[in-house]
């Protein structure tokens, strides 16, 4: 989605906040670096605008903040709630009105699982076809 991430994890520390929390720091610092490395990003300044704005109201945020702080955790504790939750993460980008299927938003796992040129690997533990 453009403006949010949907996406299931399991953490083999059983420590989900700190791999969410490194997810999210790294993620940004890498985001950053690509805008403000991109002469062809025409949103730069006002993307880092934005971004130090949002940072300077956090007083934990040293320069940008990328990631809004507030998470919506759901705790995935059967398969039926799996496959509901993956359900409603790959109808997302058709509900909004980007696509009418899922397979055709390119950065969906519901193009791994059809075996249609996915974006990105997944991992298949666990996985419900």
């Amino acid at each position: 989605m453009p403006s949010h991430v949907h996406f299931i994890f399991r953490d083999s520390n059983e420590d989900p906040s700190s791999l969410l929390r490194d997810f999210k720091e790294h993620t940004a610092k890498k985001i950053l670096e690509a805008i403000q490395s991109n002469p062809q990003e025409s949103r730069k300044e006002w993307l880092l605008f934005m971004f130090e704005r949002a940072g300077k109201k956090k007083g934990n945020i040293s320069k940008y903040q990328f990631w809004q702080h507030n998470n919506k955790p759901i705790e995935l504790w059967s398969a039926g709630v799996i496959k509901q939750k993956l359900d409603y993460i790959h109808n997302n980008p058709v509900t909004a009105g980007f696509v009418t299927e899922p397979t055709q938003w390119k950065y969906s796992s519901a193009r791994n699982i059809a075996g249609q040129d996915p974006a990105f690997e997944i991992d298949a533990i666990g996985f419900l076809g």
